[in-house]
């Protein structure tokens, strides 16, 4: 039995696991889907670490999964706890000193964007839309359920604060994309990981938010990911 450990992306909700959940404790382990203070502006990447490390407490057998801004935080984790497999899912990979707020720059992340959505044939909006671009495949129950819940906090602070480490912690990394994704296009990923990590990035179906659009995929690959370790 692992112990999966889900870290959300901006908005902080353990609710964005909320489909994957049943889908890995089906399969017979134990999972913590954590929330994090998004709206605190007292809380930056170190303190988002912290409640990760404390939700893991003693348990073992860890794989994390970090979904999008995730990837600032859970390196930090890996650093402070064992972890057997560290798996980042359509993820922002910070390079050491740089904040959250530099990284969309430093990607090239905004004409990535721009080129995907020019090559879809859509035309993107002047005021970012977060339907278009992180629910354009999720199921519309799942994506009105979203919306019920109103505008998520996130604050800027943890997009303020350089990354900390000098480099990559040495637990083992995949990457996994989704080849939807409208937000991080695949081959936006395919070079940035490759520029910063070295590895090779997996594609699965499904956009930004997959956990939501497609979760038992997810699950299945995930599995995959741990057995193969």
């Amino acid at each position: 039995m692992a112990t999966y450990t889900l870290i959300p992306g901006a908005g902080g909700q353990a609710w964005y696991w909320h489909r994957l959940v049943p889908e890995l404790q089906a399969r017979g382990h134990d999972v913590l889907a954590v929330d994090l203070p998004a709206g605190d502006d007292s809380a930056g990447l170190r303190e988002y670490a912290d409640i990760v490390v404390e939700a893991i407490g003693g348990r073992t057998d860890v794989v994390l999964v970090a979904q999008s801004m995730g990837g600032f935080t859970a390196p930090l984790v890996c650093e402070r706890v064992p972890v057997d497999l560290l798996v980042l899912l359509n993820a922002m990979v910070p390079s050491p000193g740089e904040t959250g707020g530099a990284w969309w720059d430093n990607t090239g992340q905004s004409k990535a964007m721009a080129d995907y959505a020019a090559r879809e044939g859509r035309t993107l909006s002047a005021e970012f839309d977060v339907k278009e671009i992180f629910f354009h495949d999720v199921p519309p129950d799942v994506t009105a359920e979203a919306f019920a819940q109103g505008e998520l906090a996130q604050s800027t602070t943890p997009f303020a604060e350089p990354w900390p480490l000098q480099g990559w912690p040495s637990t083992p990394t995949v990457f996994l994309q989704g080849r939807d994704d409208r937000l991080f296009p695949l081959e936006f990923q395919r070079r940035v990981v490759s520029e910063r990590l070295g590895i090779p990035v997996d594609d699965i179906p499904g956009g930004h938010t997959v956990a939501l659009s497609r979760p038992q995929e997810l699950a299945e690959r995930l599995e995959e990911y741990r057995t193969r370790l």
